[in-house]
């Protein structure tokens, strides 16, 4: 075969792999940052880059989007514009009370129509171990009803413990229900869970697939929720297995933030799982309104929240919105702890600005890789937030997977929403912001103790890498938008 023949199916080749790019990529609605990298991808890796995006880069149909009709039946809505004028109405002596807060209440509000809860009283993990003697003992004391939702639930030691515990309690009349993302928990797991629903209580993949596998990566649910009776609820970043709780070789100790709350927060929890698991359930399957998932809390904590949630379903980033409100509200301290740090380019400018203005920022993020094009672009991102005058910090005691950020010893957020593109537009994410000195300052310790486990970083951490590490970094901020 001639060179000139080679050279013409080459280009052929070349020219519709281009036009099925541009059609692929334009197809579906999507940021300009994600059509300029999925465009890279796809031509600089022809035929292999349309499987690289079946698996990372499918949009969510449209027919799987959350049942409206669970908020509107609910009254969230409602509830939502009787607080606004309510905000509105307020006597000048009650407004002076909450006006540090009444921009962030507005505004999730306005974005996610977020009630401000109150009277919360709110118990904080800093471990796998102590939250989930906390959860399994709250468990056993059920008497009405156990609904789980988390991104991870794997067969092993702890998630079978988890099962075993549900079953009993399903055995004994508790209505349990079990909400779990196929991709996260690595399958079904149709065998752990038989014995929980043959005790008759029910598990449910998120958007399920009738396969044993999903090669989706995008569009998983990464909440990590559970409700008690309507009284008790958790929110955090704590998935279930055992390396969770310090158990896995390669991570060793498991540095996590989860929340226990009481209140009338834990009924915002309970309406995003009913529509969490309206969104995947089918028939009698489906979730009512009854007074008993939504009763009346009993806490007289003093602990304000707002349960924000967000995802692919929605064109606003309302997590992310929160995040961005947070630092621009900043004007003594901005903490973050997160195990990605990719933030947009809208996001790394407020963190910017925030630390040239002379607002400390610190950032704590792991000293070890778990998804490795995910960490040279975290590696990146640390070093734009330390030439702009912020702290670094490597946590070096095991894995760092706590998502925690704290604004002035105010106001501060705990949740599953990592600081990266990924957690603002293409996961579902659950996070709650919380209005309180004291939970602030108990975040604000969990970052001081574990500043005695960290290195700060320096300039010349970045300087002595060998110059692959740093193409590996840079290659991987190219592809920041899809990771």
């Amino acid at each position: 075969m001639s060179s000139s023949i080679i050279l013409t199916i080459i280009s052929i080749i070349f020219i519709i792999n281009l036009i099925a790019s541009v059609i692929t990529v334009f197809y579906e609605k999507r940021d300009i940052a994600s059509i300029w990298a999925w465009l890279l991808v796809l031509l600089l890796f022809p035929v292999v880059g349309f499987f690289i995006y079946a698996f990372l880069g499918r949009k969510i149909s449209h027919n799987k989007i959350f049942d409206i009709r669970t908020q509107e039946a609910m009254g969230i809505d409602q509830i939502a514009d009787h607080q606004r004028s309510l905000l509105q109405s307020l006597p000048e002596s009650e407004r002076n009370q909450y006006e540090e807060q009444e921009a962030f209440f507005n505004l999730f509000l306005n974005n996610d129509e977020a009630a401000v809860t109150q009277k919360n009283t709110v118990r904080l993990f800093n471990n796998g171990p102590e939250k989930f003697e906390a959860l399994f003992e709250d468990i056993k004391n059920a008497k009405d009803h156990i609904n789980i939702e988390y991104f991870s639930i794997f067969d092993d030691d702890l998630g079978n413990q988890l099962i075993d515990l549900l079953t009993q309690k399903a055995k004994e009349g508790v209505k349990v229900r079990v909400m779990f993302d196929q991709f996260g928990s690595h399958g079904l797991n149709k065998k752990m869970y038989k014995r929980l629903i043959d005790a008759g209580g029910d598990a449910l993949s998120f958007l399920q697939t009738p396969w044993p596998i999903t090669f989706r990566a995008n569009f998983r649910l990464h909440r990590k929720l559970a409700v008690i009776d309507g009284q008790i609820g958790y929110i955090g970043g704590l998935n279930v297995g055992d390396e969770y709780v310090g158990k896995s070789k390669k991570f060793g100790n498991w540095r996590d933030t989860h929340t226990r709350i009481e209140g009338d927060a834990v009924l915002a929890i309970q309406a995003r799982f009913f529509m969490d698991w309206n969104s995947t359930a089918k028939g009698d399957r489906k979730l009512e309104f009854a007074d008993n998932y939504f009763p009346e809390t009993k806490s007289e904590g003093d602990v304000a929240i707002q349960v924000v949630t967000s995802g692919p379903d929605q064109d606003i980033q309302q997590i992310k919105q929160g995040y961005m409100r947070q630092i621009a509200s900043a004007r003594k301290s901005i903490t973050i702890q997160t195990p990605y740090f990719i933030p947009d380019q809208g996001v790394m400018d407020m963190l910017t600005i925030a630390a040239m203005s002379g607002v400390k920022v610190r950032l704590m993020i792991p000293c070890m890789p778990d998804h490795p094009f995910v960490y040279r672009a975290t590696e990146y991102y640390a070093q734009e937030m330390l030439d702009a005058g912020g702290e670094v910090y490597t946590y070096d005691k095991g894995f760092l997977h706590a998502k925690v950020v704290v604004i002035d010893g105010k106001v501060s957020s705990v949740g599953s929403a990592n600081m990266d593109m990924r957690s603002f537009g293409l996961n579902f994410e659950g996070n709650a912001f919380m209005y309180n000195e004291d939970i602030a300052a108990q975040l604000d310790a969990f970052f001081e103790e574990d500043i005695k486990d960290s290195t700060l970083v320096d300039k010349a951490y970045f300087e002595q890498q060998s110059a692959w590490l740093k193409f590996k970094q840079k290659f991987s901020r190219l592809l920041s938008p899809i990771l």
